[in-house]
């Protein structure tokens, strides 16, 4: 007996060991690139050698490679930062038996999303991603690989996405906006009135945020008290805290079976979201789509429309696409929630942003549109500010070929993290980062205009600066976020309409808990006080 568990002790020893050398050769093994790559570099870098090294980086231990380093930090994304010091801006991590690279500087990551975007198009095969999204992660458009699909889907949806001002979608982004958001403050008048104190105000948030995109992309909406509306709202805002977390069996895959109930959880979650959109949203729109013009299309019909133009497009990926869509408005229901609790914190912001509504409204004798926005540069500034402050490192890159990164030779199936918080986050590019400052995004500008006598008068007028390269809390290159105009549009708009009817507060702004580099509260987060305004 006393042989056999010596026995095993030995193997077990030996294939640690060997393991540890295979990565241990990973990381030094020099990274060929093809000659295609080789003609695309040789037009930006000088180096065009075919055998390029790897990035620098600690060396991994057996099993768990690297991860007991960024253990020691609140989050990752410090940890990525420090080990810059150590390694440079560009340098490898083993994550598990994955293969990375962390880039940390602005020249390098506009290299990576960039001039060699077309390497890195590719998304992490996270088990946790293809739950979320039917069992395949290439269902969504943020968590796919780059495909001729991808491109296809993107193309389909910028019009509606991104909608130009004067624009027929851009007013009914407009009109959508400000009908919703008065039934969300009648709604919230109520709640105010039957609660003297702190109200958990989150699910009312988001439920507002999801009929703003309904009513925009599904010309529908729904009452705050229908339940399966509700249970859909609150799986989005489940799954939204889920990809802003990380966890040791993204890397660690054999961890699985520990993981088995959480992994049902998010099945569990995605099946209601699914089962509402096909129910409740889509329904029986066939019909109405060959009975009306192509050019009265919402998003859902155009989405339904494509599926009799493309061979490759199926009514299941129509399903997953409008499903990735509506699911934006997570991301505008926590960001406009931190942005309550960020003025809570710093009431001062709040009063110079009620000052703004205060001057746009003329003391509330007009309503506010998309259309003021531009004319409200500290309300803006603000929500950057907020941004700044709460934008997690971009979604992970994976190389799809061998290629490389400032010189340095990258593997095929490498994950490269752009590590967005050493931007927003470090000195070399903002003066006090850690405060927060939305003037840091305001400037005053000369604006020419003629005086009655004809006369030319050079007033200076605030306004948000039009340039910050260091600031990409939307990303860049091909795989930027199509949806940022609606995040950018609607977080305004709800925000200036609650602090026009409401004093914003928190008793003890010590439970007012913030997430570093995470755009995410949990649903269950903390609670603010409303008081309504004369």
């Amino acid at each position: 007996m006393a042989f056999l568990t010596l026995y095993l002790l030995y193997v077990i020893i030996v294939l640690f060991l060997i393991i540890y050398l295979k990565l241990v050769f990973k990381c030094k093994r020099a990274v060929k690139i093809s000659d295609s790559v080789k003609r695309h570099i040789e037009k930006n870098h000088k180096n065009s050698d075919q055998y390029l090294v790897q990035p620098p980086g600690p060396l991994p231990l057996p099993l768990i490679g690297n991860l007991a380093l960024l253990g020691k930090y609140d989050v990752p994304f410090e940890g990525f930062s420090a080990l810059s010091k150590i390694y440079g801006d560009v340098y490898s991590l083993t994550l598990g038996t994955i293969r990375c690279v962390v880039v940390n500087n602005l020249e390098t990551i506009k290299e990576v999303l960039n001039q060699n975007g077309i390497f890195f198009g590719g998304r992490p095969d996270f088990e946790r991603f293809h739950r979320i999204f039917g069992g395949d992660r290439n269902n969504s458009l943020a968590l796919c690989d780059w495909s001729n699909l991808q491109q296809k889907r993107r193309n389909l949806a910028r019009k509606h996405c991104s909608p130009r001002n004067n624009t027929d979608y851009f007013e009914k982004l407009n009109e959508v906006g400000c009908t919703e958001v008065e039934k969300c403050i009648e709604h919230m008048k109520k709640m105010v009135q039957d609660t003297a104190g702190e109200i958990h105000m989150k699910p009312m948030i988001m439920e507002t945020c999801a009929n703003l995109f309904l009513g925009y992309m599904c010309s529908t909406r729904f009452e705050y008290d229908d339940i399966d509306f509700k249970n859909m709202v609150r799986s989005f805002d489940e799954i939204f805290w889920e990809i802003n977390q990380g966890y040791a069996v993204d890397f660690l895959p054999w961890l699985s079976p520990f993981y088995k109930k959480h992994m049902q959880t998010l099945d569990s979650w995605a099946k209601v979201i699914r089962k509402f959109i096909l129910n409740r949203v889509i329904g029986n729109r066939d019909e109405k789509i060959r009975m009306q013009n192509e050019n009265d299309d919402d998003f859902t019909d155009a989405l339904l429309r494509s599926l009799a133009k493309e061979e490759n497009v199926t009514k299941n990926t129509i399903i997953f696409m409008l499903e990735d869509f509506l699911g934006g408005h997570s991301a505008i229901g926590n960001l406009v929630y931190l942005s309550l609790g960020y003025i809570a914190k710093y009431p001062q912001i709040g009063k110079r942003i009620q000052e703004e509504i205060h001057a746009m409204s003329q003391n509330g004798k007009r309503k506010i549109t998309l259309h003021d926005a531009e004319d409200m540069p500290f309300t803006i500034a603000t929500l950057f500010e907020i941004l700044r402050h709460t934008s997690s490192p971009i979604v992970p890159h994976v190389a799809t070929e061998n290629s490389l990164i400032n010189g340095y030779g990258i593997f095929k199936d490498t994950i490269v993290f752009i590590n967005n918080y050493e931007l927003n986050m470090s000195e070399k590019y903002w003066e006090h980062p850690k405060e927060f400052n939305p003037e840091r995004f305001l400037e005053y500008v000369p604006v020419h205009k003629l005086k009655k006598d004809n006369a030319l008068d050079s007033s200076m007028v605030l306004r948000v600066k039009k340039n910050i390269p260091q600031f990409l809390p939307f990303s860049i290159g091909k795989r930027t976020c199509i949806g940022q105009n609606l995040v950018k549009s609607y977080s305004f708009l709800m925000l200036i309409n609650i602090l026009q009817n409401f004093d914003v507060s928190c008793e003890n702004t010590e439970n007012i808990k913030m997430y570093k580099a995470c755009l995410a509260v949990p649903p269950e987060t903390y609670s603010l006080k409303f008081t309504a305004r004369r």
